[in-house]
């Protein structure tokens, strides 16, 4: 069984009936699933030996019934150590062996699993590519049907995938922001359930994924640094939501490791707003980056993130698009990595902290590995 109890605003605090369709809370932010976290200590232990490696794995704090537990084999991934850098000890979570190719996979098959309990039929995304691969799997895998909104100019590759999957495709003028408006005057005439970034309560608890495998791997010790790409922000505050809860059940101590939130200059509100000591980020203008996945100029869950850099010390970074490009090529012929830009973003950011000072000899640092290579072959 689940042991989802509520969904509660991560703003204003107010509680829902997790047993209704909803996306968000009535004050416009974000919900998160709460969970009855004294009954899971019962069943849920450091010993998941006997359990499944999917995203799964710990049900009583994850959203659905067991009927209702569709997968495709994602979450499990693994953690690859790599060459150290001046001391630092590297290792990265490979994110790029999930179906469809990337992390989006845990998120769409929470989100879409949850959608199905709760009686959806057909799903609605704004996406810039990855996205929108896993919501047209996990539809095809439900026999649900997947309307997907995406930047024209999204990579053909991916384009194809949707179509191979028998999503219904509208190609749109503009960056995912634009499709994002679209998706939401679309879902005012038709009953299908937006799926978008933290517009609803569910993607982020497949996300939060990453987090509890994390710990589990590295025997319940977290990394002194975690570094994420940042576009729609999912990731890194669901690893931090999954810490929390972990810490409530005893899995772990209270030790955080400093989140680091990496975008591309060419869109980087996150970035701006951390220079500028700001709770919020003002949308970026004119957003024009090579890694579409950080390609986002306003993220809903813009406070979650800042407030998860700013509560472990952290911090956040851009790096330049021809960084990115050269770090995706060295990565693949000195470490048989074969990542996505957004996900080699993670080692450039790395290596510009190491030479700031910023990150100490001996520490332990996380890169995640967002996504395959295969998912970006135009930066090949």
């Amino acid at each position: 069984m689940s042991l989802l109890q509520s969904l509660e605003c991560t703003a204003c605090g107010k509680k829902y009936d997790p047993n209704q369709l909803i996306k968000l809370c009535e004050c416009g932010k974000v919900l998160y699933p709460r969970y009855d976290l004294e009954s899971a200590k019962e069943t849920l232990s450091r010993d998941l030996s006997s359990r499944s490696s999917n995203i799964w794995r710990m049900h009583e704090i994850m959203p659905c019934t067991k009927d209702y537990r569709f997968t495709l084999g994602e979450g499990g991934t693994p953690l690859l150590e790599l060459n150290d850098l001046n001391g630092i000890n590297i290792i990265m979570k490979d994110e790029g062996l999930n179906p469809t190719g990337s992390f989006k996979a845990r998120g769409l098959c929470a989100a879409v699993s949850r959608g199905i309990e709760l009686g959806v039929k057909e799903f609605i995304i704004p996406t810039a590519g990855n996205a929108g691969a896993a919501l047209a799997a996990y539809c095809a895998r439900t026999g649900t049907k997947a309307h997907i909104y995406t930047p024209k100019d999204a990579p053909e590759m991916i384009i194809k995938e949707f179509e191979a999957y028998g999503a219904e495709i509208t190609l749109v003028d503009g960056l995912i922001t634009d499709a994002g408006k679209l998706v939401k005057a679309v879902c005012e005439n038709k009953p299908w359930f937006d799926v978008s970034t933290l517009k609803e309560p569910y993607r982020v608890e497949g996300k939060k994924t990453m987090g509890l495998e994390l710990a589990e791997q590295l025997n319940w010790a977290l990394p002194d640094v975690i570094i994420y790409p940042t576009g729609g922000g999912t990731g890194i505050v669901g690893m931090m939501k999954a810490f929390d809860e972990m810490e409530t059940l005893g899995m772990i101590g209270s030790k955080r490791p400093r989140m680091v939130s990496v975008q591309s200059s060419g869109c980087a509100p996150i970035v701006r707003a951390f220079d500028n000591k700001e709770k919020q980020a003002t949308v970026w203008q004119d957003a024009e980056t090579l890694a579409a996945g950080l390609r986002v100029p306003a993220a809903i869950g813009d406070y979650l993130i800042l407030d998860a850099i700013y509560s472990t010390n952290g911090c956040a970074i851009a790096v330049e698009d021809q960084e990115i490009i050269d770090t995706m090529k060295l990565l693949a012929k000195q470490e048989g990595v074969f990542m996505a830009s957004e996900a080699a973003a993670t080692y450039v950011g790395l290596v510009k902290l190491v030479d700031q000072g910023w990150i100490d000899k001996g520490e332990n640092v996380c890169l995640f590995g967002t996504g395959s290579g295969f998912t970006t072959p135009e930066m090949w």
